[in-house]
């Protein structure tokens, strides 16, 4: 099991091997697990870059973010000019159904609302905006209600999850109950976790995932 010191290096190298966050000042400090980061970088997709390598390495068990995002003077728009271009880009962006979403704007952050049929989409509309000049956070409100009336089958999310290479499903359950999907049990990676929860967004029908999973480092080496 790695000490604090050994996980600290690694979140600091992996920050450091994405290509964006090569010149962004982020500190990390470790402690049995819990990983905090802080610094101040220049768009808000450093900050979720930053957080998703974090994620990524073997150890973290726990993520404490406190990124600031702060632009150049001359990168600096108003609200209304935010607005506008979240509406653009969400437009412009072909998965996303159009006119189903609502949108608020303060002090740089963006606040999504409405419904959409699949993760996929909820996804795609954060990751849109997130990318955009004078976005300082994005709030993801947006609530899933599947179109198809299919019954979620607990056997089609099991054998999804034991399909994929990087997900070990001899320690994941999953239970269905409606159009919720509540995964448990134990996985050795924060990735595995949110790779699982992944593929279950993807049955048909589903409206909600509970990840429960638990990461446990040791596991991996048992």
């Amino acid at each position: 099991m790695k000490n604090n010191a050994e996980l600290q290096k690694d979140v600091q190298n992996a920050i450091k091997w994405e290509p964006l966050l090569h010149a962004a000042e982020i500190g990390v400090t470790a402690e049995n697990g819990v990983v905090s980061l802080t610094g101040i970088v220049d768009s808000y997709v450093k900050k979720t870059e930053a957080e998703n390598a974090a994620k990524n390495v073997i150890g973290v068990k726990a993520l404490v973010e406190n990124i600031e995002v702060k632009f150049p003077s001359n990168w600096t728009k108003t609200d209304v000019e935010v607005a506008n271009e979240v509406l653009t880009a969400i437009e412009a962006n072909y998965s996303i159904p159009n006119n189903k979403l609502n949108i608020k704007v303060e002090n740089g952050w963006v606040t999504l609302s409405g419904e959409l049929p699949w993760n996929y989409q909820r996804e795609a509309a954060k990751t849109t905006v997130s990318h955009l000049i004078g976005v300082t956070g994005v709030i993801s409100n947006i609530v899933i209600k599947a179109d198809t009336q299919e019954a979620l089958e607990k056997k089609d999310v099991e054998s999804a999850i034991a399909r994929s290479w990087s997900v070990d499903d001899n320690n994941i359950n999953v239970s269905v109950s409606g159009t919720t999907v509540t995964l448990s049990g134990t996985v050795n990676s924060w990735y595995q976790k949110e790779e699982a929860a992944r593929i279950a967004w993807k049955t048909p029908g589903i409206w909600h995932v509970k990840n429960e999973l638990a990461i446990d480092y040791e596991y991996a080496y048992s």
